[in-house]
Parts: structure tokens; C-alpha cells; sequence
């Protein structure tokens, strides 16, 4: 019985190990996307690869945005997430 608990524990553990890596081509970008003219020139050196980061921005059409980005392994951006928020009207319940 201790040796299946281990075995649990050890399994449970280096399932834990694992990195994330995205491999995806992303989402399009749309106008506010940080990689809608192109990748950014300066590159994220410091940020660790598979590392994640939101932004936020109002599209063309007025809608609120929440972008999440991830770092690949060459150092450029993907979209790896996009939400569009409601809008919503001030005064009305």
C-alpha cells in the first residue's frame, strides 16, 4: 500500500514538473493587438518563455478587449487568448 502511495505522490509530482509551451499559431490580430503591425522590435529578454501577460485595449468598434499573450521560445508573441467584454450602458439596470 506505501509503495501505490509513492508511486501516487511521485506521478502527482512530475506532473507538476511540466513546462507550458504553445506551439499554436495564435489568433489573428485585430487593430490595439501589440502584434497587429508586426512583431515588437525590442525583444522580451528577461521574460521567461511560456510566460504570460494581458492586455487590454478598445478595438475599432468601441468593444473592450482583454488579450492574454504568451512568449515563445523565439521571443515572439502569440495571442493566445481573446475576450471581448460587454458593454456596458452607465444610469440603466
Amino acid at each position: 500500500m506505501k509503495l501505490i502511495a509513492l508511486g501516487l505522490i511521485s506521478a502527482l509530482a512530475l506532473a507538476g514538473c511540466t513546462t507550458v509551451e504553445y506551439n499554436g499559431p495564435g489568433l489573428e490580430p485585430i487593430p490595439g493587438s501589440i502584434t497587429y503591425s508586426g512583431q515588437p522590435r525590442s525583444k522580451l529578454t528577461k521574460s521567461p518563455i511560456g510566460s504570460t501577460f494581458p492586455h487590454d485595449f478598445i478595438d475599432q468598434y468601441g468593444r473592450q478587449v482583454e488579450e492574454t499573450y504568451i512568449i515563445r521560445p523565439d521571443r515572439s508573441l502569440a495571442i493566445a487568448h481573446r475576450r471581448y467584454r460587454p458593454i456596458t450602458i452607465f444610469g440603466r439596470d
